[in-house]
């Protein structure tokens, strides 16, 4: 297990502050991460999202599913506040609108659903076959030739990342192709709590599937004049897992058309035992209004 690094700092912004400030709803407060260009990243706000709502539920009911639309940009500079509607309390689910709040404003979007722990039918997707694990491949932190301040970013994340295929970080390369595979997990342990590994998850769970969008038409993150924005985001977790241990998130795009791009992936762990899937829709512009 590598050194906790920033590991502190992402438990730090999980770690949601109750308010007395209450109406129907129930009421969370939190701080952002510091991020170079200064907006939010929007899987920090999925995870507190999840956890604000978690925090109204019984503890024996566990975030199944989450669907979320990103609103506005977010000020990593402010501090934000949750509000959490409890729709619908029923005898295996439960149901939480969570928005996130930034100077009165709305940011963030997200209805989430709880189950109880059940057993029934089971069945899941292979794992692909063929795909090097991450001790063969370079943490994506140490790679050269990135903008001093990306590679600040990438340095102090929370989260180590290892692309398959080179990553697209400043330029592509190989055959343009609408799919990608990285190993993902957290740069430290994280505590022994079921809520905490679902909702860094899906923090992890934004971090690189916009990727298959942009692969698939030869567009690095260093494009001059690109442009991306996520829009809405839905996960479902399936099984629990430690997001402190190796991670392989497997992404495809099936479609990209009017400035709009659509991604999916799946998360196994090593043994293969899939654990969550997720899609997410972003608006992409392309400098040559590809």
């Amino acid at each position: 297990m590598p050194e906790s690094g920033h590991v502190d700092g992402l438990l730090a912004v999980l770690d949601l502050a109750s308010s007395d400030a209450r109406t129907t709803e129930d009421i969370f407060t939190g701080v952002s991460q510091a991020m170079p260009l200064g907006r939010v990243f929007g899987g920090q706000v999925l995870a507190q999202a999840v956890i604000a709502a978690e925090r109204t539920v019984d503890e024996g009911r566990a975030a199944h599913s989450m669907h979320g639309y990103f609103l506005r940009p977010g000020d990593s500079t402010r501090g934000m506040t949750f509000s959490v509607d409890r729709i619908h309390d029923g005898r295996s689910f439960s149901t939480r609108r969570t928005q996130a709040f930034q100077e009165g404003v709305p940011i963030f979007s997200m209805i989430a659903s709880f189950e109880v722990d059940a057993t029934g039918l089971e069945h899941q997707d292979e794992m692909p076959a063929g795909i090097p694990g991450p001790d063969h491949l370079s943490d994506d932190s140490v790679l050269a030739g990135l903008h001093p301040m990306s590679k600040r970013h990438f340095d102090q994340s929370p989260v180590e990342v290892r692309h398959v295929e080179d990553p697209i970080y400043a330029t592509v390369g190989g055959e343009r192709t609408a799919h990608q595979s990285v190993w993902v997990r957290t740069r430290g342990e994280v505590p022994d709590d079921p809520r905490l590994h679902r909702a860094a998850l899906a923090y992890m769970s934004d971090l690189t599937i916009q990727e298959s969008v942009l692969r698939a038409h030869g567009a690095s993150w260093a494009t001059p004049g690109l442009k991306v924005a996520s829009l809405d985001h839905a996960m479902w977790w399936h099984r629990p897992a430690r997001v402190d241990e190796w991670l392989l998130y497997v992404q495809q795009s099936p479609s990209a058309q009017g400035g709009r791009g659509l991604a999916t992936g799946r998360i196994f762990t090593r043994e293969g035992l899939l654990v969550a899937s997720v899609a997410q829709e972003i608006m992409v512009r392309m400098p040559d209004g590809g």
